[in-house]
């Protein structure tokens, strides 16, 4: 990820524009103070009437709405781009995520994530919304008094050039570690987050094990310690106001004392201009300060970037994807060539496996626990990277297609579907991106056999349910998804066991719809149910990882012992 500063200045124009703000905002600021005094000393020491000044107060009334005016366009300005920066930031971080392969997806913890998408990205909003729009206004207003300054009264210019100094070292001495202490704020907060959505997840699992106490006791000790975090952070930045408001305050006082000794003692000036040094000296060091607060403020974010920066980095084993299209004209050929896949902590490994699937074909992967039957469908899914060898997908790398069209084409039915917290309707629909028809959510429900369901339903179609899924059964979730893949009519559909631990009734309704979205599709299922097996156009037999035969049912149990050992031993159960 670029640098903080190095995003902002891609967006040139609002740089550009916060920098005018900034130097039209001195000027009011100057004039302000000329009109301020100008009206004083008239009024003061030459006596004129109120009439003779209305013209004067009007043009400080101007100066007071152009100063207001411009700073409030530097602030929306700024806003602006810490808007624009966190949309980028979030949608590089979602394509991230999308781009992981299923093994890092499933690292760490939800919570965390979500804490980084969302508490992360924002702590970067106040180093475009506040810092650099201060830094530009700190950098030009100042240098604009000065100029004022030296004109009317040099000596009050040495004086704040001496002082001015003072101010950004304390700011540098107390700041620099502010960075580190909000790192470690934002590492607590992410650890909090993701604690409590576990504890959340699985309260009534705690429950039952009798554990609840105990991880009641985990999240207090987690708050406490991301409150902790947070009081540094906080010490430190009333540390830094504190510092730079004594200096600040020494600073005005030793030019108030160098203006009343030259007025009363040497005489040598006069009311008006010792009375403008009074007034412009103030805002100088005031935007001094303000600078040092809002560096307190950007060492905090850039804290937040270093942690985004580490998660946006590529992973090695990303899924890679080109940019040619994929035809949709029916299921393509596709072509395990030597392909190897692990996990690199070296449990295991898929290796050399070499498959031929045409379209069409109905394919069962079979072997026992652990011989690699889902990570093989996740390979041909392409939620994980290949180690080595190729998969073709009408005879071209299945790198060179676009991920949006091969995904296009797929649907992935797993053990324990994940439905999103909505309604019935709403979670059918995702099958085609959220562009379907009610008459087509309705088809494809009654096709999945959920219309019994539904209409035993108050609310039907737009019944509520919870996340993943909370308020339907097993079953009732796998025929949600069946009927996302009605709708979204994929070429090729991949079942991971789904009617694994599913009563026979429910499994022979879903056994129907799965036969009837067959017809017009290719379907690679994990299968544990022998009449699956016996129906399947060709049978891929894993053994630790190995592809150790292919062929039908009967080629298998005349060629293959540990296959026909496997089917006498569980015959009419699982596989």
């Amino acid at each position: 990820m670029a640098g903080l500063m190095a995003m902002a200045k891609e967006q040139k124009m609002k740089m550009i524009l916060i920098a005018i703000s900034a130097m039209l905002s001195g000027v009011a600021i100057i004039g302000q103070g000329y009109l301020f005094v100008l009206i004083v000393d008239r009024i003061f020491l030459k006596g004129d009437s109120f009439t003779e000044i209305i013209p004067y107060l009007l043009w400080l009334i101007v100066a007071l709405f152009a100063r207001t005016l411009f700073s409030y366009l530097s602030g929306r300005t700024g806003i602006k781009m810490a808007t624009k920066v966190k949309r980028d930031l979030r949608s590089a971080l979602l394509n991230k995520f999308s781009r992981n392969p299923m093994q890092a997806s499933l690292q760490g913890q939800s919570g965390q994530k979500v804490s980084v998408m969302m508490d992360t990205v924002d702590e970067i909003d106040s180093y475009f919304s506040n810092y650099i729009p201060q830094v530009i206004q700190s950098t030009i207003i100042p240098i604009m008094l000065l100029v004022v300054i030296f004109m009317e009264h040099a000596a009050t210019g040495f004086v704040i050039i001496i002082t001015a100094p003072f101010i950004p070292i304390f700011m540098m001495i107390i700041g620099f570690n502010t960075k580190d202490k909000a790192e470690e704020q934002l590492d607590k907060m992410a650890a909090f987050s993701g604690k409590f959505l576990d504890t959340l997840q699985g309260l009534t699992t705690l429950k039952l094990f009798g554990r609840s106490a105990e991880q009641k006791e985990e999240i207090r000790k987690s708050s406490l310690d991301f409150r902790d975090a947070t009081m540094v952070v906080l010490k430190t930045a009333f540390s830094n106001s504190l510092a730079l408001e004594f200096i600040s305050m020494l600073s005005i006082g030793l030019v108030a004392l160098e203006v009343a000794i030259r007025l009363i003692i040497f005489q040598d000036i006069t009311f008006f201009t010792g009375f403008l040094m009074l007034v412009l000296a103030p805002e100088f060091f005031t935007k001094l300060k303000d600078l040092g607060s809002a560096f307190h403020t950007g060492r905090g974010s850039m804290g937040a970037a270093k942690k985004l920066e580490g998660e946006l980095e590529e992973t090695a084993d990303a899924v890679v994807f080109g940019e040619e299209s994929l035809s949709k004209d029916g299921p393509p050929l596709i072509e395990l060539q030597a392909v190897m896949f692990d996990y690199g902590d070296d449990a295991f490994v898929l290796k050399n496996i070499n498959a031929t699937i045409r379209p069409n074909e109905e394919i069962a992967i079979v072997g026992k626990t652990g011989a690699g039957k889902s990570t093989l469908l996740h390979v041909i899914a392409g939620l994980v990277s290949l180690s080595d060898g190729e998969i073709k997908i009408n005879g071209k790398k299945r790198s060179t297609y676009r991920g949006k069209d091969w995904f296009d084409q797929l649907s992935y039915i797993s053990q324990d579907p994940y439905l999103f917290s909505g309604t019935i309707a709403e979670n059918i629909a995702i099958g085609r991106n959220n562009d379907a028809s009610q008459k087509e959510i309705e088809q494809a429900a009654d096709k999945a056999g959920l219309m019994e369901l539904i209409r035993s339903l108050e609310q039907g179609f737009d019944t509520p349910i919870g996340e993943a899924g909370r308020g339907l059964s097993g079953g009732e979730k796998q025929r949600v998804a069946i009927a996302r893949a009605f709708l979204k009519r994929p070429s090729i559909i991949l079942f991971d066991e789904p009617t694994t631990g599913l009563d026979l009734q429910t499994e022979r309704i879903l056994q129907t719809s799965i036969k009837e979205l067959a017809k017009n599709s290719t379907v690679i299922t994990v299968a544990h149910r022998l009449h699956t097996i016996q129906n399947a156009d060709q049978i891929l037999f894993l053994e630790n990882g190995e592809l150790l035969s292919t062929g039908t049912h009967n080629e298998l149990l005349q060629s293959v012992l540990a296959y026909r050992e496997m089917v006498t031993v569980q015959r009419g159960g699982a596989v």
